[in-house]
């Protein structure tokens, strides 16, 4: 049905009359009877019936009435989405999942303050494979852990690996002291065994994972203790350095595909970057003491 006499029949259902019907959609009577007309044809029921010296809507015209509404409603929502669309800016970007919480929203809300009419598709995936996603032209900007001895990216934060576990059921003194580690990619993976190994304490290794969230619920129900990253531990209680093996610190930065997006350039990142590190400063809590 064409949506033009479609608004001509909400337009009488409003007005009353065809000639007001006429006047709101800057169209002639005979313009209005003819799209009517159509309209009927169209429809097969009769739409319209006398009533005195007025035509009103039959049950038919009723329906098809309250269904071009809802075909208008749609159709100018569609014509204004897709007027807007060329203009919207798509932003792809990695992130570990253990950052998801503790980084990701203020670098978003950054971006989205930066970049007007901003679309974010976020994923999320481990550095190693994040980096590959870079590599490959499938991301546009990645949140990763700084590889050892590299100047990578744009530093977001300075973090510090520690020891965490339930907050009223401590296993670190369990022999062997359960374990839930991220992935063997992970550097806080081959610190904390090395470290347990050095220290002659013996551990059972619970679970691995790439996920932080199936660490964190791990620990969450007191069954392992974990290597996490400070700002990401939550709720978990962190354990006291003296007594445990040290974990590395760790740099949190932002770095851009080979081939920057036209809408964020390297001196952008940079930009929101340094502004991150100032709101951050500011916005994250000291560290709980440790027990």
């Amino acid at each position: 049905m064409d949506i033009d006499a479609l608004r001509s029949l909400v337009a009488f259902v409003e007005s009353g009359s065809f000639t007001r019907a006429a006047s709101q959609t800057f169209r002639t009577q005979s313009a209005i009877s003819a799209q009517m007309k159509k309209l009927q044809q169209e429809s097969v029921s009769p739409l319209f019936e006398k009533e005195g010296r007025s035509l009103v809507l039959t049950p038919a015209g009723q329906a098809l009435a309250s269904y071009a509404r809802r075909i208008i409603s749609l159709h100018d929502q569609a014509v204004t989405e897709l007027k807007h669309s060329h203009d919207r800016v798509n932003l792809r970007i990695g992130c570990p999942d253990d950052y998801s919480v503790s980084v990701l929203p203020l670098l978003c809300e950054l971006l989205q303050q930066t970049i007007p009419n901003l679309c974010l598709r976020l994923s999320a995936a481990p550095s190693v494979k994040l980096r590959e996603s870079l590599d490959q032209g499938e991301l546009d900007l990645a949140i990763l852990t700084r590889s050892p001895d590299s100047d990578e990216g744009y530093l977001l934060r300075h973090d510090q690996g520690v020891w965490v576990s339930h907050k009223e059921r401590d296993l670190s003194q369990l022999r062997p002291m359960p374990l839930a580690l991220y992935e063997t990619d992970c550097k806080f993976h081959a610190s904390a065994i090395d470290g347990l190994d050095k220290a002659d304490i013996p551990y059972r290794l619970l679970a691995t994972s790439a996920n932080h969230s199936g660490l964190h619920g791990l620990v969450s129900q007191g069954l392992a203790v974990a290597a996490l990253a400070r700002s990401s531990k939550g709720e978990l209680q962190e354990l006291c350095a003296k007594t445990m093996p040290p974990l590395p610190a760790i740099d949190i930065v932002v770095v851009a595909a080979t081939q920057p997006h036209a809408a964020c350039s390297s001196e952008t990142v940079k930009q929101i970057c340094q502004r991150f590190r100032q709101q951050d400063a500011y916005l994250l809590d000291t560290p709980a003491e440790a027990v």
